[in-house]
């Protein structure tokens, strides 16, 4: 907006219909997605019709984790606390990423079939996530990092010794096909932005958790002063 730009932003929370959106070119641009790993299915589809910006963060991970009271160390163990689990896995969106290398990497490598993965949406995972952790219960779920629950939940990954939730990835910005040539200013700008996990952690935690829903921009402008060397130099106007 500082250099002429009206900008439109939109939550979508469905990666399927981010990635259909910008290879039709409904959408300009989708500034957090996972194309190396958690999302390669949906690039294999729609590469082809998407432009990638460049990373700004490269430690992002995909997890599933336990509060850390928990008796549970890995999800080799899982079965062994089936019962108190009710044979319960309490997933986010069926369309994530995270929810695809759940149902066809996890459970099947570590022999987890008689377990139900609960789907519906991440705020539900959340809701679901506080009520076993204010009553100290046995919990599992699909997260990932960076991602604020898991300092205000005091979580702990489970180890995965099968690597079947994948290596370390990172963050994109990624383009409908031919942003770049029509907005090169926006998209070098874009380019040359990176933020380690101190910046990332501390701008999410300003967003969700204190500042109020609906007053984003706020939070933004907070964390920029706070951090005021993290963007690169605007282009001219």
């Amino acid at each position: 907006e500082q250099i002429g730009y009206t900008i439109e932003h939109e939550d979508v929370s469905e990666a399927g219909v981010l990635y259909t959106a910008l290879a039709q070119g409904d959408v300009d641009i989708y500034p957090s997605a996972w194309p190396e790993v958690t999302h390669v299915k949906y690039m294999e589809e729609y590469g082809d019709r998407i432009e990638d910006l460049g990373a700004y963060y490269d430690n992002a991970k995909l997890t599933w984790a336990v509060p850390e009271y928990s008796e549970i160390q890995s999800i080799e163990d899982i079965p062994e606390y089936a019962d108190v689990l009710g044979n319960r896995i309490i997933g986010i969106e069926p369309s994530a990423g995270l929810t695809d290398a759940s149902q066809n990497s996890v459970i099947p490598e570590y022999g987890l079939d008689s377990f139900e993965l609960v789907t519906s949406s991440t705020t539900a995972m959340l809701a679901e996530l506080k009520g076993a952790t204010d009553a100290e219960k046995e919990i599992v779920v699909t997260l990932w990092r960076p991602f604020w629950a898991n300092s205000t939940f005091n979580m702990r990954d489970l180890d995965d010794p099968k690597g079947a939730l994948g290596e370390t990835e990172a963050l994109h910005f990624l383009a409908t096909k031919g942003f770049a040539e029509k907005h090169p200013e926006v998209a070098d700008w874009i380019g040359q932005l990176e933020m380690d996990d101190q910046q990332y952690g501390s701008l999410e935690d300003l967003v969700v958790n204190q500042y109020e829903e609906g007053d984003e921009a706020n939070a933004i402008t907070a964390w920029l002063e706070a951090n005021p060397n993290v963007l690169p130099e605007l282009p001219k106007a």
